[in-house]
Order: C-alpha cells, then structure tokens, then sequence
C-alpha cells in the first residue's frame, strides 16, 4: 500500500494512503454522469423553452453558453471544495501538493490543462499508464502540478496528536502560550485526556497550575476549560505563524 507522509504546521507526521487508478475511476465516472445530466437538461432547456424560439445559430450560442460551466466544472470544482469534485467528495479521496503545503488555484489549473493530454489527446491511456507505472500515483497532470491524490478517509483520531479542531472563527486567550514547544504541548495533552477520563481531578488542577507557573498567567477558567483552551490556542497561534 503506497503512502505519503505530510509533515503538519505542528511537525506531526501523518500518513496518508495514496489513490491509485480504481477509486479515480469511479470518482471520474461519477462526475461524468453528473456532466451528462447537466448537459442533457441545459441542451432540452435550450430546444424546448420559448424563450430560444430562434434560427439554429442563436440556439447553438445559447446552448454553447449553458455548457460552459460544464467546461470548467473540473476546475472550478478543485479550487472551490479545495481539491475536490463532487466524484472525489463521494468516494472521499483529495487532491494536495506533494510536501504537504497547501494547494493554490495555479496547481488545479496545470492539472486540469494537462487533462487534454493525460485522458483525451490518446484517450485516456496516457493517463492510466502514468498513474500505474509512477511511485506517487500521479498522472501527467499531477507530476506538473506537484499534486497527489489521496483518501481522506479518517484513520488517525486527531486525538492521539498535538492537533486541536479548532473553527475558522475561534479567538485566542493566551497569546504568550506560544512560549511552549511541541513537546510541552503534546505532554500536556496526554496528562489531559488522561486525568480527564479517569475523573483525576487532582492531577488536572496540578496540570492546570503548572502551566500557569510556565506561563506565568492567571485565570479564573476551571481546570478542563483552562486546559481545553490552552491546547486550542497553541495550535490556533501555529497553525497561522
């Protein structure tokens, strides 16, 4: 089973599962019936509404502008739901850069201009054959573009990391709980869910009271909140340095 190994903003090594040719099938096939229907309602929409009662010429420019978005629907889609299609999003699997970082609009674009190359110019041959025969799974379009694809299917619980979920909309309350390391974090974290699963409410005010003594703060949190909060803002703070 090939895998890729992304080192995270928090230098946590995960591995991800490489997707290799049966899964980006289905997934392709997925997004072509969605094409297919799309395009048959926009070209019956087009023949049948009143409102492009006109000579052939002015139908087919009609017709040619609904079917634009069907053009760019692989693009369009990468960029929008972040290296996705609704094909991928169903059999969970991801387009990402190669070392991890994340991917930019010019990525997705190589990889769906290469397209032509990889499924239509040989049909899809020279696609199939890159993805079978390259160490990473990567078709031409990919190798371009620095980009894998992967399963996003959840293997590792973010629990047994340094990483919190964190929302997009989430305010810090200790803004110096950067002066702790990767290490620090992830002893605390352990000592945490630990205490907490077995209702240790002496070591969790310990905990509590030792990383104020680090930090140097007061608070009025309790124990698991103040914790809670700790390990949400260190991950808030280095997930944006």
């Amino acid at each position: 089973m090939s895998k890729l190994a992304i080192n995270t903003a928090q230098n946590v090594n995960l591995d991800y599962k490489l997707i290799g040719l049966g899964e980006r099938m289905v997934a392709f096939l997925i997004d072509g019936v969605i094409l297919i229907t799309y395009i048959t309602i926009m070209e019956n929409l087009v023949n049948l509404s009143e409102i492009f009662d006109a000579d052939g010429w002015t139908k087919r420019g009609f017709t040619g502008l609904f079917l634009l978005p069907a053009f760019f629907y692989s693009v369009i889609c990468h960029i929008v739901f972040g290296g996705q299609t609704v094909g991928k999003m169903i059999m969970k699997i991801k387009v990402v850069k190669v070392d991890g970082s994340p991917t930019e609009w010019y990525n997705f674009f190589v990889r769906w201009m290469l397209r032509i190359v990889d499924l239509w110019i040989f049909s899809p041959s020279i696609g199939i054959l890159s993805i079978l025969l390259s160490d990473k799974k990567q078709r031409i379009g990919d190798a371009a573009a620095g980009t894998v694809v992967i399963s996003v299917k959840k293997k590792h619980k973010i629990t047994s990391t340094i990483l919190e979920e964190i929302n997009d909309d989430y305010e810090p309350v200790f803004s110096n709980v950067t002066q702790l390391t990767d290490k620090d974090i992830r002893i605390v974290k352990e000592a945490f869910l630990i205490a907490k699963k077995n209702n240790d409410f002496k070591t969790l005010t310990m905990l509590k009271n030792k990383v104020c003594d680090v930090l140097q703060i007061e608070t009025k949190l309790y124990d698991v909140k103040f914790i809670d909060t700790i390990l949400k803002d260190y991950n808030y703070y280095t997930q944006n340095m």
